[in-house]
């Protein structure tokens, strides 16, 4: 009952480009051509609290013990924040309102290159959102799927994954 009354104040509507490939990113997503630098950090971690009058965000990688992708980059509102790699997450603050999210993966396996999943969402000040990505490899193509998910699943994982710090490479 907990993770439907989440969801629905949640009020997100994800828009799935489920795991569509694209040789162009959308604006959601940031500078073409952004690629970072990842360190994981593996000591204890605790949740973080929104500062006031925003909320919390986390971007969790899930891709079980797959770790042959090497850095999912994660935009926000048309700004890169971030990029995880080998099961990893990271957080960030957001303003109350509307955002957009994009993850992109450059794929060696994919005929354009790059895998996009977009997701929108609407944030309030002092809550905290998940969103978590998985990849998959079907038949003929791997497919990246973006997906919120509820603070119960997101705080296991978190508490199972190690912090990722990325720098946008210059």
């Amino acid at each position: 009952m907990k993770s439907i009354l989440i969801a629905l104040a949640f009020t997100a509507s994800i828009s799935a480009s489920a795991g569509a490939t694209s040789p162009n990113l959308p604006a959601t997503c940031g500078a073409k051509g952004a690629s970072f630098d990842v360190k994981l950090e593996h000591s204890g971690h605790t949740l973080a609290q929104p500062q006031p009058g925003k909320a919390m965000v986390y971007f969790i990688q899930n891709l079980g013990p797959h770790n042959y992708i090497a850095v999912i980059n994660v935009g926000l509102d048309g700004e890169w924040v971030g990029a995880n790699k080998d099961n990893s997450y990271f957080s960030v603050d957001v303003d109350p309102g509307e955002h957009h999210a994009c993850e992109n993966v450059k794929s060696h396996f994919s005929t354009y290159g790059q895998l996009v999943e977009l997701a929108h969402f609407t944030a309030e000040a002092g809550k905290t959102y998940y969103f978590k990505a998985d990849l998959s490899f079907g038949q003929n193509e791997p497919t990246l799927q973006l997906e919120a998910i509820d603070s119960d699943e997101g705080q296991h994982l978190i508490s199972s994954y190690p912090l990722s710090v990325s720098h946008v490479r210059k």
